[in-house]
């Protein structure tokens, strides 16, 4: 199971860093761009999947 929350981790990282570059205006070109909403959603996504990597790394190892 550690592997599959690793990925996951990557995949709401990567998806925070678009909507945290979309929401301020960074990344131009949808209905997203320049919208506070998907700025602030995007920088919880990216705290998230820095929780879910800093708790992967505590855990013990199972051997698996």
């Amino acid at each position: 199971m550690r592997r599959s929350r690793l990925v996951i981790a990557l995949v709401l990282f990567l998806a925070g860093l678009v909507w945290l570059g979309q929401g301020s205006g960074l990344i131009k070109g949808s209905a997203m761009s320049g919208s506070s909403f998907w700025g602030v959603a995007g920088a919880v996504l990216v705290v998230a999947a820095i929780v879910i990597l800093v708790n992967e790394r505590r855990r013990p190892a199972t051997g698996n």
